[in-house]
């Protein structure tokens, strides 16, 4: 289990802030690092993107996008990681949007969340598929492994 605490300590030794852009946690992300006492000086702030109008209004998704690919894909993760890099204060962003359940869809199964990290070194993606673990598990497994990258990409 990553300790938010380690990721928010790594931020402030290199000197950055994070940022979160979160469409199917709805601000957990953002919500275990601001837990932690006196985050304040490595979180800058979160967007909870949960329809499109949210990412293309407050994060500049290009509808274009969302229309080729849909919101659950890496591109659009990529896009809103980006999104929220270029309208923070922050020096490292990650960004989840996914399929929490019940549902789903053969394309697009319940527990598909893909996953962006946008800092100084650009935007890197990936899908995982934690399976239909139910929506409760399947948001902590999304908030654990988004954590998880936010400590290497600050490591």
């Amino acid at each position: 289990m990553t300790d938010p605490a380690e990721v928010l300590d790594l931020a402030r030794r290199r000197g950055v802030m994070i940022a979160t852009a979160e469409s199917c946690t709805g601000g957990l992300i953002a919500g275990r690092l601001t837990d932690v006492p006196g985050s304040s000086d490595a979180v800058d702030r979160g967007f909870i993107t949960y329809s499109n109008a949210a990412k293309v209004e407050m994060l500049g998704i290009r509808p274009q996008t969302l229309e080729a690919h849909g919101a659950v894909s890496e591109e659009i993760a990529a896009e809103m990681a980006a999104g929220a890099l270029a309208r923070s204060q922050a020096g490292v962003a990650v960004a989840v949007t996914g399929i929490a359940g019940p549902g789903g869809s053969e394309r697009k199964p319940e527990g598909r969340v893909c996953f962006g990290i946008a800092d100084a070194r650009g935007v890197r993606t990936e899908t995982v598929d934690f399976g239909p673990r139910g929506r409760a598990a399947v948001r902590a497994a999304t908030v654990e492994h988004a954590l998880a990258l936010l400590k290497a990409a600050l490591a």
